[in-house]
Protein backbone atom coordinates (compact mmCIF):
# COMPACT_ATOMS: atom_id res chain seq x y z
CA UNK A 1 0.00 0.00 0.00
CA UNK A 2 1.32 3.40 -0.73
CA UNK A 3 -0.55 6.53 -0.19
CA UNK A 4 -0.55 10.12 -2.01
CA UNK A 5 2.45 12.00 -1.08
CA UNK A 6 1.35 14.84 -2.51
CA UNK A 7 -0.50 14.91 0.64
CA UNK A 8 2.48 15.24 2.69
CA UNK A 9 3.61 18.59 0.77
CA UNK A 10 0.80 20.47 2.55
CA UNK A 11 1.33 22.00 5.29
CA UNK A 12 0.94 20.46 8.93
CA UNK A 13 -1.45 22.95 10.64
CA UNK A 14 -4.15 24.81 8.99
CA UNK A 15 -4.47 28.64 9.50
CA UNK A 16 -7.63 28.74 11.26
CA UNK A 17 -7.00 25.59 13.36
CA UNK A 18 -3.88 27.87 14.91
CA UNK A 19 -6.64 30.23 15.45
CA UNK A 20 -8.57 28.07 17.68
CA UNK A 21 -5.72 26.83 19.66
CA UNK A 22 -4.77 30.67 20.31
CA UNK A 23 -8.37 31.55 20.97
CA UNK A 24 -8.50 28.46 23.31
CA UNK A 25 -5.71 29.47 25.29
CA UNK A 26 -6.80 32.97 25.62
CA UNK A 27 -10.27 32.26 27.21
CA UNK A 28 -9.11 29.55 29.46
CA UNK A 29 -7.01 32.37 31.31
CA UNK A 30 -9.79 35.24 30.63
CA UNK A 31 -13.34 33.14 31.26
CA UNK A 32 -14.51 36.34 32.10
CA UNK A 33 -13.36 38.07 28.69
CA UNK A 34 -16.06 39.37 26.25
CA UNK A 35 -14.63 37.92 23.08
CA UNK A 36 -15.67 39.19 19.83
CA UNK A 37 -14.83 36.85 16.96
CA UNK A 38 -14.63 38.80 13.63
CA UNK A 39 -12.38 36.09 12.03
CA UNK A 40 -13.96 32.73 10.55
CA UNK A 41 -16.02 33.95 7.99
CA UNK A 42 -19.61 32.39 8.95
CA UNK A 43 -22.75 34.00 9.03
CA UNK A 44 -24.47 35.10 12.34
CA UNK A 45 -28.08 35.71 11.11
CA UNK A 46 -31.16 33.08 11.09
CA UNK A 47 -32.26 31.84 7.69
CA UNK A 48 -35.13 33.67 6.29
CA UNK A 49 -38.69 32.67 7.14
CA UNK A 50 -39.68 32.22 2.80
CA UNK A 51 -36.87 30.05 2.70
CA UNK A 52 -37.38 27.84 6.12
CA UNK A 53 -41.04 27.70 5.05
CA UNK A 54 -39.90 25.87 2.26
CA UNK A 55 -37.99 23.53 3.71
CA UNK A 56 -40.26 22.66 6.18
CA UNK A 57 -42.88 21.81 3.74
CA UNK A 58 -40.56 19.60 1.24
CA UNK A 59 -39.23 18.03 4.93
CA UNK A 60 -43.00 17.23 4.80
CA UNK A 61 -43.34 15.92 1.66
CA UNK A 62 -40.63 13.67 2.69
CA UNK A 63 -42.87 11.60 5.09
CA UNK A 64 -45.82 10.85 2.60
CA UNK A 65 -45.29 7.86 -0.08
CA UNK A 66 -47.10 10.39 -2.55
CA UNK A 67 -44.75 13.04 -2.39
CA UNK A 68 -41.48 11.20 -1.37
CA UNK A 69 -38.35 11.79 -3.40
CA UNK A 70 -35.13 9.84 -3.21
CA UNK A 71 -31.89 10.06 -5.62
CA UNK A 72 -33.05 12.35 -8.37
CA UNK A 73 -32.43 11.73 -11.64
CA UNK A 74 -30.31 13.00 -13.21
CA UNK A 75 -27.95 14.15 -10.66
CA UNK A 76 -27.21 18.12 -11.87
CA UNK A 77 -30.08 18.75 -9.39
CA UNK A 78 -34.13 18.99 -9.87
CA UNK A 79 -34.77 21.15 -12.67
CA UNK A 80 -36.77 23.71 -10.22
CA UNK A 81 -34.05 24.81 -8.46
CA UNK A 82 -32.04 24.76 -11.82
CA UNK A 83 -34.40 26.64 -13.64
CA UNK A 84 -34.56 29.30 -10.88
CA UNK A 85 -30.47 30.10 -10.90
CA UNK A 86 -30.71 30.63 -14.39
CA UNK A 87 -34.18 33.20 -13.99
CA UNK A 88 -31.92 34.87 -11.33
CA UNK A 89 -28.31 34.69 -14.10
CA UNK A 90 -30.95 36.77 -16.70
CA UNK A 91 -31.54 39.21 -14.12
CA UNK A 92 -27.62 39.68 -13.40
CA UNK A 93 -26.97 40.10 -17.26
CA UNK A 94 -25.81 36.42 -18.31
CA UNK A 95 -27.21 34.03 -20.19
CA UNK A 96 -27.28 30.74 -18.80
CA UNK A 97 -29.42 27.93 -19.52
CA UNK A 98 -30.66 25.14 -17.09
CA UNK A 99 -28.89 22.37 -18.59
CA UNK A 100 -25.19 24.28 -17.80
CA UNK A 101 -26.11 24.49 -14.12
CA UNK A 102 -25.36 21.77 -11.51
CA UNK A 103 -26.23 21.89 -7.76
CA UNK A 104 -23.60 20.92 -5.24
CA UNK A 105 -22.80 21.48 -1.21
CA UNK A 106 -21.17 24.46 -1.35
CA UNK A 107 -18.72 26.67 -3.85
CA UNK A 108 -15.82 24.90 -1.89
CA UNK A 109 -16.62 21.34 -2.65
CA UNK A 110 -16.61 21.71 -6.22
CA UNK A 111 -13.49 24.07 -6.09
CA UNK A 112 -11.40 21.38 -4.50
CA UNK A 113 -13.06 18.60 -6.64
CA UNK A 114 -13.23 20.04 -9.72
CA UNK A 115 -9.04 19.37 -10.11
CA UNK A 116 -10.45 15.59 -11.07
CA UNK A 117 -11.06 15.92 -14.26
CA UNK A 118 -7.73 18.18 -15.34
CA UNK A 119 -4.65 16.29 -15.94
CA UNK A 120 -2.11 16.82 -12.70
CA UNK A 121 0.60 18.24 -15.53
CA UNK A 122 -0.86 21.33 -15.95
CA UNK A 123 0.15 24.94 -14.58
CA UNK A 124 -2.20 26.19 -11.76
CA UNK A 125 -2.23 29.95 -11.58
CA UNK A 126 -3.48 31.42 -8.38
CA UNK A 127 -3.73 35.39 -7.30
CA UNK A 128 -1.83 35.88 -3.92
CA UNK A 129 -3.40 36.50 -1.46
CA UNK A 130 -5.30 33.41 -1.91
CA UNK A 131 -8.09 31.16 -0.32
CA UNK A 132 -6.39 28.26 0.82
CA UNK A 133 -8.51 25.33 -0.79
CA UNK A 134 -7.49 26.43 -4.37
CA UNK A 135 -3.51 25.81 -3.06
CA UNK A 136 -4.21 22.50 -1.17
CA UNK A 137 -6.31 20.98 -3.66
CA UNK A 138 -4.01 21.25 -6.14
CA UNK A 139 -1.19 20.26 -4.50
CA UNK A 140 -2.96 17.31 -3.14
CA UNK A 141 -2.79 16.32 -6.73
CA UNK A 142 0.64 17.17 -7.57
CA UNK A 143 0.22 20.21 -9.70
CA UNK A 144 2.42 23.39 -10.23
CA UNK A 145 1.38 26.24 -8.95
CA UNK A 146 2.28 29.87 -9.66
CA UNK A 147 1.02 33.27 -8.02
CA UNK A 148 0.02 36.32 -9.56
CA UNK A 149 0.97 39.29 -7.15
CA UNK A 150 -2.27 41.03 -5.67
CA UNK A 151 -0.75 43.91 -3.60
CA UNK A 152 -0.96 47.22 -2.07
CA UNK A 153 0.12 48.54 -4.97
CA UNK A 154 -2.47 47.16 -7.52
CA UNK A 155 -5.40 47.48 -4.79
CA UNK A 156 -4.87 43.50 -4.00
CA UNK A 157 -6.56 43.00 -7.72
CA UNK A 158 -3.14 40.83 -9.78
CA UNK A 159 -3.30 41.02 -12.91
CA UNK A 160 -2.34 38.44 -15.85
CA UNK A 161 1.54 38.33 -16.87
CA UNK A 162 1.49 37.94 -20.61
CA UNK A 163 5.07 36.52 -20.43
CA UNK A 164 3.60 33.81 -18.15
CA UNK A 165 1.60 30.59 -19.21
CA UNK A 166 -1.22 28.93 -17.40
CA UNK A 167 -3.47 26.26 -18.19
CA UNK A 168 -6.08 26.39 -15.32
CA UNK A 169 -6.76 29.89 -13.63
CA UNK A 170 -8.48 30.80 -10.27
CA UNK A 171 -10.26 33.56 -9.99
CA UNK A 172 -12.34 34.99 -7.01
CA UNK A 173 -14.25 38.20 -6.38
CA UNK A 174 -15.57 39.74 -4.70
CA UNK A 175 -12.50 38.28 -3.47
CA UNK A 176 -12.03 36.39 -0.29
CA UNK A 177 -9.51 37.64 1.78
CA UNK A 178 -8.77 41.09 0.47
CA UNK A 179 -12.47 41.97 -0.22
CA UNK A 180 -11.07 43.53 -3.85
CA UNK A 181 -13.56 43.04 -6.56
CA UNK A 182 -12.43 43.09 -10.56
CA UNK A 183 -14.20 45.87 -13.28
CA UNK A 184 -15.37 44.94 -16.35
CA UNK A 185 -12.14 45.82 -18.17
CA UNK A 186 -9.94 43.56 -15.92
CA UNK A 187 -12.06 40.72 -16.32
CA UNK A 188 -11.89 41.28 -20.30
CA UNK A 189 -8.38 41.21 -19.57
CA UNK A 190 -8.27 37.78 -17.93
CA UNK A 191 -10.70 35.99 -20.40
CA UNK A 192 -8.67 37.47 -23.23
CA UNK A 193 -4.96 35.89 -21.17
CA UNK A 194 -7.39 32.55 -20.69
CA UNK A 195 -7.96 32.65 -24.31
CA UNK A 196 -4.74 33.36 -25.66
CA UNK A 197 -3.28 30.15 -23.09
CA UNK A 198 -6.00 27.87 -24.21
CA UNK A 199 -6.63 27.83 -20.23
CA UNK A 200 -9.72 27.55 -17.96
CA UNK A 201 -10.63 30.01 -15.11
CA UNK A 202 -11.87 28.82 -12.16
CA UNK A 203 -14.31 32.35 -11.15
CA UNK A 204 -15.41 32.03 -7.70
CA UNK A 205 -18.50 34.65 -6.90
CA UNK A 206 -19.49 33.45 -3.70
CA UNK A 207 -19.30 37.01 -2.88
CA UNK A 208 -21.97 38.26 -5.98
CA UNK A 209 -24.59 39.12 -4.00
CA UNK A 210 -22.67 41.57 -1.47
CA UNK A 211 -21.79 43.66 -4.76
CA UNK A 212 -22.76 47.68 -5.14
CA UNK A 213 -20.89 49.28 -7.34
CA UNK A 214 -23.09 48.66 -10.99
CA UNK A 215 -19.44 48.99 -12.52
CA UNK A 216 -18.57 45.40 -11.08
CA UNK A 217 -19.84 42.54 -12.73
CA UNK A 218 -21.80 39.80 -10.75
CA UNK A 219 -21.17 36.85 -12.65
CA UNK A 220 -17.83 36.43 -15.44
CA UNK A 221 -20.29 35.41 -17.93
CA UNK A 222 -21.24 39.07 -18.42
CA UNK A 223 -18.30 39.07 -20.32
CA UNK A 224 -18.06 38.65 -23.91
CA UNK A 225 -15.97 35.28 -24.39
CA UNK A 226 -15.88 34.08 -20.74
CA UNK A 227 -18.34 31.03 -21.58
CA UNK A 228 -15.44 29.59 -24.07
CA UNK A 229 -12.49 29.84 -21.04
CA UNK A 230 -14.36 29.85 -17.33
CA UNK A 231 -16.42 27.66 -15.00
CA UNK A 232 -17.86 29.85 -12.18
CA UNK A 233 -19.02 28.63 -9.12
CA UNK A 234 -21.19 30.07 -6.56
CA UNK A 235 -22.51 29.30 -3.10
CA UNK A 236 -25.79 30.19 -1.09
CA UNK A 237 -23.92 30.28 2.34
CA UNK A 238 -23.19 34.23 2.40
CA UNK A 239 -25.66 35.00 -0.04
CA UNK A 240 -28.63 32.95 2.43
CA UNK A 241 -26.97 31.91 5.64
CA UNK A 242 -26.45 28.34 3.93
CA UNK A 243 -23.22 27.86 5.65
CA UNK A 244 -25.10 25.08 7.90
CA UNK A 245 -27.46 23.71 5.24
CA UNK A 246 -24.71 23.66 2.12
CA UNK A 247 -26.21 24.36 -1.61
CA UNK A 248 -24.72 26.13 -4.13
CA UNK A 249 -24.27 25.67 -8.21
CA UNK A 250 -21.75 25.56 -10.55
CA UNK A 251 -22.11 26.63 -14.37
CA UNK A 252 -20.05 24.71 -17.30
CA UNK A 253 -20.73 26.36 -20.33
CA UNK A 254 -21.77 23.65 -23.37
CA UNK A 255 -19.22 26.01 -25.19
CA UNK A 256 -16.38 25.13 -23.08
CA UNK A 257 -14.55 22.87 -25.12
CA UNK A 258 -11.23 20.97 -25.28
CA UNK A 259 -9.00 19.02 -26.99
CA UNK A 260 -7.43 15.67 -25.96
CA UNK A 261 -3.68 15.25 -26.53
CA UNK A 262 -4.82 12.98 -29.45
CA UNK A 263 -6.48 16.36 -31.38
CA UNK A 264 -10.31 14.99 -30.20
CA UNK A 265 -12.93 17.62 -29.05
CA UNK A 266 -13.88 16.88 -25.39
CA UNK A 267 -16.85 18.24 -23.44
CA UNK A 268 -16.10 19.71 -19.54
CA UNK A 269 -19.55 20.03 -19.00
CA UNK A 270 -19.79 16.02 -19.89
CA UNK A 271 -16.45 15.49 -18.06
CA UNK A 272 -17.47 17.21 -14.83
CA UNK A 273 -21.26 15.25 -15.06
CA UNK A 274 -19.51 11.73 -15.17
CA UNK A 275 -17.49 12.85 -12.63
CA UNK A 276 -20.23 13.82 -10.16
CA UNK A 277 -22.28 11.25 -11.01
CA UNK A 278 -19.41 8.96 -10.09
CA UNK A 279 -18.86 11.07 -6.97
CA UNK A 280 -21.35 12.65 -5.53
CA UNK A 281 -25.08 11.74 -5.02
CA UNK A 282 -27.03 15.15 -4.81
CA UNK A 283 -28.19 17.99 -2.42
CA UNK A 284 -31.35 16.65 -0.13
CA UNK A 285 -34.35 17.58 -1.79
CA UNK A 286 -35.48 19.38 1.19
CA UNK A 287 -32.26 21.87 1.04
CA UNK A 288 -32.96 21.91 -2.79
CA UNK A 289 -36.63 23.47 -1.99
CA UNK A 290 -35.25 26.01 0.37
CA UNK A 291 -32.51 26.85 -2.10
CA UNK A 292 -35.18 27.32 -4.77
CA UNK A 293 -37.02 29.89 -2.52
CA UNK A 294 -34.13 31.96 -1.87
CA UNK A 295 -35.05 33.08 -5.77
CA UNK A 296 -38.50 34.13 -5.09
CA UNK A 297 -39.12 37.68 -5.00
CA UNK A 298 -39.96 37.92 -1.42
CA UNK A 299 -36.83 34.98 -0.62
CA UNK A 300 -34.86 37.96 -2.35
CA UNK A 301 -36.66 40.97 -0.50
CA UNK A 302 -35.87 38.78 2.49
CA UNK A 303 -32.36 37.95 2.04
CA UNK A 304 -31.27 41.35 0.71
CA UNK A 305 -32.33 42.48 3.81
CA UNK A 306 -29.91 40.46 5.94
CA UNK A 307 -27.34 41.02 3.45
CA UNK A 308 -27.46 44.84 4.00
CA UNK A 309 -27.14 43.98 7.62
CA UNK A 310 -24.06 42.49 6.88
CA UNK A 311 -23.11 45.50 4.85
CA UNK A 312 -23.77 48.05 7.66
CA UNK A 313 -21.15 45.67 9.48
CA UNK A 314 -18.93 46.71 6.97
CA UNK A 315 -19.57 49.99 6.42
CA UNK A 316 -19.14 50.50 10.78
CA UNK A 317 -15.84 49.21 9.73
CA UNK A 318 -14.49 50.71 7.41
CA UNK A 319 -15.30 54.55 8.36
CA UNK A 320 -13.90 53.34 11.75
CA UNK A 321 -10.74 52.05 9.63
CA UNK A 322 -11.00 55.58 7.59
CA UNK A 323 -10.84 57.89 10.65
CA UNK A 324 -7.66 55.42 11.93
CA UNK A 325 -5.96 56.75 9.07
CA UNK A 326 -5.48 52.55 8.55
CA UNK A 327 -4.86 51.38 4.53
CA UNK A 328 -7.30 48.68 3.36
CA UNK A 329 -9.61 47.13 0.43
CA UNK A 330 -13.06 45.74 0.74
CA UNK A 331 -15.58 46.62 2.48
CA UNK A 332 -17.96 47.96 -0.30
CA UNK A 333 -18.72 45.67 -2.48
CA UNK A 334 -17.82 42.72 0.06
CA UNK A 335 -17.83 41.16 3.59
CA UNK A 336 -14.42 41.48 4.57
CA UNK A 337 -11.85 44.06 5.36
CA UNK A 338 -8.57 43.64 4.53
CA UNK A 339 -6.22 45.70 6.65
CA UNK A 340 -2.74 47.01 6.65
CA UNK A 341 -1.11 45.85 10.04
CA UNK A 342 0.33 49.39 11.77
CA UNK A 343 3.91 50.13 12.86
CA UNK A 344 5.00 47.37 10.20
CA UNK A 345 3.58 44.28 12.60
CA UNK A 346 3.64 40.97 11.28
CA UNK A 347 0.03 39.53 10.70
CA UNK A 348 0.12 37.19 13.93
CA UNK A 349 1.81 39.58 15.86
CA UNK A 350 -0.93 41.75 15.23
CA UNK A 351 -3.10 39.02 15.81
CA UNK A 352 -1.66 38.37 19.16
CA UNK A 353 -2.05 42.07 19.85
CA UNK A 354 -6.20 42.62 18.96
CA UNK A 355 -6.39 38.83 20.94
CA UNK A 356 -4.52 39.58 24.10
CA UNK A 357 -5.38 43.53 24.64
CA UNK A 358 -9.10 44.18 23.41
CA UNK A 359 -10.25 40.96 22.80
CA UNK A 360 -10.98 40.44 19.13
CA UNK A 361 -10.10 37.97 16.74
CA UNK A 362 -9.73 38.46 13.21
CA UNK A 363 -7.57 36.43 10.82
CA UNK A 364 -3.71 36.76 10.13
CA UNK A 365 -2.91 37.77 6.16
CA UNK A 366 0.01 35.81 5.93
CA UNK A 367 -2.35 32.88 6.37
CA UNK A 368 -3.55 33.16 2.54
CA UNK A 369 0.19 33.64 0.54
CA UNK A 370 3.62 35.43 1.10
CA UNK A 371 1.45 39.15 0.06
CA UNK A 372 -1.09 38.37 2.81
CA UNK A 373 1.66 39.21 5.90
CA UNK A 374 1.82 42.42 7.51
CA UNK A 375 -2.43 42.39 6.82
CA UNK A 376 -5.25 41.34 8.16
CA UNK A 377 -8.55 40.04 7.81
CA UNK A 378 -12.07 41.66 9.35
CA UNK A 379 -15.51 39.86 8.58
CA UNK A 380 -18.59 41.59 9.13
CA UNK A 381 -20.62 38.28 10.38
CA UNK A 382 -21.47 39.42 13.94
CA UNK A 383 -23.82 41.39 15.26
CA UNK A 384 -23.94 45.20 14.77
CA UNK A 385 -24.02 45.80 18.42
CA UNK A 386 -20.46 43.21 18.53
CA UNK A 387 -19.13 45.29 15.74
CA UNK A 388 -19.49 48.84 17.34
CA UNK A 389 -17.77 47.52 20.43
CA UNK A 390 -15.51 45.51 18.53
CA UNK A 391 -14.37 49.05 16.65
CA UNK A 392 -14.87 51.03 19.74
CA UNK A 393 -11.65 48.86 20.83
CA UNK A 394 -10.05 48.70 17.70
CA UNK A 395 -10.11 52.38 17.76
CA UNK A 396 -9.11 53.16 21.22
CA UNK A 397 -6.43 51.00 21.05
CA UNK A 398 -5.05 52.51 17.20
CA UNK A 399 -5.31 55.88 19.23
CA UNK A 400 -2.90 54.91 21.83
Amino acid sequence: MKINENYLQLKENYLFIDIAKKVNTFTSANPDAKLIRMGIGDVTLPIVPTVVDAMKKAADEMSVKETFRGYEDSGAGYDFLREAVSDYYKKLGADVSTSEIRINDGAKSDCGNITDIFSSDNTVLVTDPVYPVYVDSNIMSGRKIICADSNESNGFAAMPDRSVHADIIYLCSPNNPTGSAYTKAQLEEWVEYAVENDAIIIYDSAYEAFITDPEIPRSIYCIDGAKKCAIEMCSLSKTAGFTGMRCGYTVVPEELIVKTSDGHEVSIAKLWGRRQGSKFNGVSYPVQRAAEAVFTEEGQKQIRENIAYYQENARIIAETLTRCGVPFTGGKNSPYIWLKCPDNMGSWEFFDKLLNEIAVVGTPGAGFGKNGEGWFRLTAFNSKENTIEAMARLEKLFNE
